[in-house]
């Protein structure tokens, strides 16, 4: 599965690299992981020191971002914060992947196991996103782990819907109609000739994914049901700055920009990856 897909991806990067917003996305996208990554390089101190005496300062020379309703450095906070939202979308993107590709190819290719695979990401599907998830973390208790666990639930059914839908018209081309005829197994058919063609999809979902997990993950930590609040993370400052809007409005903004300009960088990459990646839709870029 990895080689096909390493091989779709080599295919279109020479075309999607002259796209300037699939340059951009991906060059603010970088500047956010790497943060994370280097988080102890490139702020003052750990995350958790607390200052009761410089409580609630506005940003300054000497904090950036200002300090929070304990005296801790926003702009520290906001830096290692990167690391569990990123992290928590980039997790979910890749489980969600993983079994939404087992699915979805399961459906597609075998009509005996499409009607009860369908159903169920039917069922899936007809909860809202974020209702589903709230509930999930819910009964599994608040957690990093469970909170992966839940998004992955919730979007392994997009994922799964899109490659079904491509798996069902690839299953009845012609040279897949050969290797059947030439008593190939379905599994090879499926890893060579099914998956491979598969790649764009399955990318460009995938961004997209990472995108509404983060978001989703914020929309948790900001309802109590997220990561705990002691770890940093976007969506637990958000939470906390809830009580202290109206004095200090910077607890509450760097963290939504952070969200923010995360997610459109994520969609920009979504977006000129589908325009690149679609064979239809790549004569016009």
């Amino acid at each position: 599965m990895t080689t096909a897909i390493l091989s779709g991806l080599r295919v279109g990067f020479a075309h999607a690299m002259r796209r300037s917003t699939l340059t951009i996305g991906l060059t603010v996208l970088a500047v956010f992981v790497l943060a994370a990554i280097f988080a102890p390089l490139l702020t003052p101190g750990p995350p958790d020191v607390l200052d009761i005496g410089r409580r609630m300062r506005p940003p300054s020379s000497d904090h950036w971002m200002g300090t929070d309703e304990f005296g801790r450095d926003v702009y520290t906070r906001l830096v290692y914060g990167g690391r569990l939202s990123l992290g928590i979308g980039a997790m979910t993107a890749f489980f969600s992947a993983i079994f939404g590709v087992t699915l979805g190819l399961l459906a597609g290719f075998f009509p005996v196991l499409d009607r009860t695979l369908s159903r169920v990401i039917d069922a899936m599907m007809a909860f809202p996103d974020i209702l589903l998830a709230i509930a999930l973390v819910a009964a599994l208790n608040p957690s990093v782990a469970n909170v992966v666990l839940a998004l992955t639930v919730v979007y392994t059914p997009r994922i799964a819907r899109t490659v079904r839908a491509s798996t069902l018209v690839i299953r009845e081309l012609p040279y897949v109609e050969a290797a059947r005829a030439l008593g190939v197994s379905s599994g090879r058919i499926l890893r060579v000739h099914v998956l491979r063609n598969l790649v764009s999809p399955i990318i460009v979902q995938g961004t997209f994914v990472f995108a509404y997990a983060m978001l989703a993950e914020a929309s948790l930590s900001f309802l109590g049901v997220g990561a705990s609040p002691e770890r940093p993370s976007w969506g637990t400052m958000i939470s906390a700055a809830r009580s202290y809007y109206r004095q200090a409005d910077w607890l509450a903004l760097y963290p939504g920009l952070a969200i923010m300009i995360a997610v459109l960088s994520l969609q920009m990459v979504g977006d000129a990856l589908r325009d690149v990646l679609d064979p239809k839709l790549r004569r016009s870029v």
